[in-house]
Formats: C-alpha cells, structure tokens, sequence
C-alpha cells in the first residue's frame, strides 16, 4: 500500500570528517541493513560542498518499509552533525501515520549547549542563562543558525528587538529552510510597525513549512494581521478562511487561537461588506471557550450585533445590551439610537 510521504530539512555537519563518517555509514547502512530499500541514494542528499545533508521537500507516494528505512538512515547520520533538522511525515488520506522529527543529540559540545539552551528558554526567569548557552553553542559552531534563532527569540522575549532582529537575520542568512527564523523576523517586523516586510517574511515561513506545522498556521495568521492592517482585506480574508476550517487537536497551540481567528475574519469580512459571513464568524467565536487571546467579551457581542443589523437579522439590540452591561461604551451609545 502507498503512502503519501513528506520530508524535509537540512543538517550540518560542520567538519570534513564528520560529513565523511555520515555519508559513509549511510550507504553501509544502505546497502546492508536495508538492502537499498530507501527513498534517496547518497549522491541526490549529501553535498560536500558545505558539508551538509539537505532535503528541500520530497513529496511522494512511498511504500511504509521505504519511509521507515529511510528515516531509520537520516535519524542515525543526524548525530554526526552539528545543527540542523529534518522532519519526516507518513499520511494515509490526510492523517498522520507517523511523524519524526530528527535534530543532532550527540556528545558534541556545541550540541549540548544548544540544548540546554532551548531546554532553559522554557524556565521562566532563565532567559539570561539560555542566552549566554545559547551563545556558547554559537562560539563553538558560528553556523549554528538553530543557535542564532533561538537566541533571537530569547531576545525577542526580553524585547531586546534590535538584538532579535540581528539574530534572526543572521540566521536566515546561514539557513533558509527554517521558517522559525522567517516567522520570527516577521514578528520583530511588525512590532516596529513594518508591516509589509514582515509579510514578505511570513511568506517565506510559508513556503518553507508545511500544512502539518504549527508555524504554517501561526504564520498565516499574523500575515492575516499585517494584511488588515495594510487594508488588503481580501489577502487577509483569505488566510484567515484558510485558518478558520482547520480542525486542531488540542496539542497544537493554534487551538486556542482559534477565537481571536474567528472574530478578526468576521472584521475583515464587515470591511468587505460581506455581513451574512460576518455574523456566523462572530457568532462562531463566542462559541468557542477554550482560547488564549486578549479579546473582551463585550467586543464579541458587540460586533455580533452590527453584523447582525447590517445583514437585517433580528438580534442586534439584545447583543448591543450585552455588550453594554458588560462596560463597552460604544455599545451604551448604540443602545440610545433604539430607545
């Protein structure tokens, strides 16, 4: 039976020696564990010339023994690299069957900092000591883009954003397949107000993830953001109808930003004038209960209703009520043009 299959990524070996050793045990390997079984021959994925290994994106119909050899083979030869990372999906009509994700974790000094330093950003308090790890992973290996990223979001975090936006940029330049490091530049962008260029990033994050990925969805999100802002309202209604019919396990943190996606796609679609619409996305967010926004309930209410009397539905004036009860003053003025 074939299976869809996606696999990404890049790893970096840093030296002659430990590019030699990997390709060497990847096609021993090959050849006599696997019997050739795999979906890449050597030559198509090593390159010598900066000793890397690199999957842009192999997208087929595979046999599960091929995929399952293969990513046996890329796991094992990701531990003679020093940074980097690929990712491996095996789907049958649309579901995951298997996922791997592979990153080095060997001995290696620069590797153990790097993680120990993303295992310290998620110590609150520890952002200076994830910092100074980070940047003694970067001592030991200057192409550590995955080291330079996330520095950068530490930075970000403490909003050193010219350091952020250094970092980011940095790591961008040494690896353009990581759409973390595009995403990121998108957000130190759009907090100095640069909308455009963060949009030009978020697309890059796009094209470089994948659907399955929660940065695919947190990228079209804040593009989403930028584009309202910009007044694109149909570029903007267009992620965020792409966002809104995704279905999200609770495991992906884009779960409980599904609220703040249904009430910014109702506002995009009053701007479009399209007020039917309007109404079911507002309507739909004050539905959902498990979210993690900034968004007051009056404001749900409050724009139910004008969605609701722009499209002619009956309701309004309860919704403005709420809302008013609930301190939006806006809502109170409406109110008084119905009494």
């Amino acid at each position: 039976m074939l299976f869809k299959t996606i696999i990404q990524g890049k790893i970096e070996f840093g030296t002659e020696k430990s590019f030699g050793k990997a390709l060497k045990m990847y096609d021993y390997r090959a050849e006599n564990y696997h019997k050739s079984e795999t979906l890449f021959e050597s030559e198509e994925i090593f390159f010598e010339d900066g000793f890397t290994l690199s999957i842009p994106r192999f997208v087929k119909q595979t046999y599960d023994k091929a995929y399952r050899n293969t990513v046996s083979l890329l796991k094992y030869c990701t531990q003679f690299g020093l940074s980097g990372e690929i990712n491996a999906w095996l789907l049958n009509e649309g579901k995951i069957i298997n996922y791997t994700h592979m990153e080095p974790d060997s001995e290696k000094i620069a590797v153990q900092n790097y993680i120990k330093g993303t295992e310290l950003i998620n110590e609150e308090g520890k952002e200076e000591a994830a910092i100074a790890m980070l940047t003694k992973a970067i001592e030991k290996y200057d192409r550590h883009a995955q080291a330079y990223q996330k520095r950068a979001k530490v930075n970000f975090i403490l909003k050193k954003y010219h350091d952020a936006m250094r970092d980011y940029t940095k790591s961008v330049n040494l690896d353009e397949t990581n759409p973390n490091s595009f995403y990121g530049r998108a957000k130190v962008h759009f907090h100095n107000e640069d909308y455009q260029l963060a949009v030009d990033d978020l697309e890059h994050a796009l094209k470089k993830s994948v659907a399955l990925q929660a940065i695919y969805w947190k990228a079209r999100l804040l593009k989403s953001k930028c584009h309202n802002i910009l007044k694109e309202y149909e570029k903007a209604a267009f992620d965020l109808k792409l966002f809104t019919k995704k279905i999200f396990p609770t495991s992906n943190p884009n779960y409980y930003r599904q609220r703040e996606a249904h009430f910014d796609y109702g506002k995009t679609l009053m701007e479009l004038e399209d007020y039917e619409l309007a109404f079911e996305m507002f309507d739909k967010a004050l539905e959902i209960e498990d979210s993690k926004d900034n968004i007051e309930l009056a404001e749900l209410y409050k724009n139910r209703g004008k969605a609701r009397q722009k499209s002619g539905k009956n309701g309004h004036v309860k919704d403005f009520k709420e809302a008013a009860d609930l301190g939006d003053k806006e809502a109170a003025a409406l109110l008084k043009t119905f009494s």
